[in-house]
């Protein structure tokens, strides 16, 4: 007689339900670690995040490096600003500023480029050019310091009068181009235009002028408008001859 006792059907049950437990679980915990591999690589920030903090410093040692340029340049003038003193107005080392601009010629050409965001005057009205041109380097003046003190390295020394003339003509010469009736005239009308725009500038906000700085935008637009209306727009004909 065979004592051995089969297998019940709950014992094959059992090992199979544990055998198929023990797969799962084990299918689980691979997917689990498998998964959670790729959930921590989805919480590993980018590379574009992790450069921006130096790219944000680097932005912000330049601005310290020209608002300080831009202060020794006005209150020594070029030739008396040095690297040094420059770099101890940012507080920074003077090798970043050299890092950054080369030189102090380098320096001083990123310190005074500015931007005069001159509108277009395509949809203006042709006798309103002048007064437009006026409202604008007014706003201009009151609201860009780097302007201001622009105008300062300017009256410090004849590097900061060439640089500030350059800039000014260079981008003033398209709207003359394109509103002067005597193409021969052009290079005149944009230095008239900027003996008006400059000059209201430094007694205005250099000099302080009471009798400018006590004037309203309006008034100002009123009394400089057809000035420069004349030196864009007059016709050969209006000019007094030579």
């Amino acid at each position: 007689m065979n004592d051995s006792k089969p297998r019940s059907k709950s014992g094959t049950d059992s090992d199979s339900t544990s055998g198929t437990r023990s797969g799962a679980k084990t299918g689980a915990t691979t997917g689990a670690a498998q998964g959670g591999g790729r959930s921590r690589g989805k919480r590993t920030p980018p590379a574009s995040s992790s450069a921006a903090a130096p790219a944000r410093r680097s932005d912000a040692t330049r601005a310290a490096i020209l608002d300080a340029a831009r202060e020794r340049f006005a209150a020594d003038g070029y030739e008396r600003a040095t690297i040094r003193a420059i770099a101890r107005d940012a507080g920074i080392d003077p090798s970043m500023v050299m890092r950054y601009y080369g030189n102090k010629e380098g320096l001083f050409a990123a310190a005074v480029s500015v931007d005069l965001k001159i509108p277009d005057l395509a949809s203006v009205p042709q006798d309103r050019i002048g007064a437009t041109l006026v409202a604008h380097f007014l706003t201009l003046w009151e609201e860009n310091e780097q302007l201001t003190a622009l105008l300062r390295v300017g009256t410090a020394d004849a590097a900061g009068a060439e640089r500030l003339q350059d800039v000014l003509r260079e981008q003033l010469l398209p709207v003359v181009r394109a509103t002067c009736p005597d193409p021969e005239q052009i290079r005149m009308r944009a230095a008239l235009v900027v003996t008006q725009t400059l000059g209201l500038a430094l007694t205005r906000h250099v000099l302080r002028l009471p009798p400018v700085t006590e004037l309203t935008r309006d008034e100002l637009v009123a009394w400089l408008g057809p000035t420069l209306q004349r030196y864009l727009t007059a016709p050969h004909s209006a000019w007094p001859e030579a």
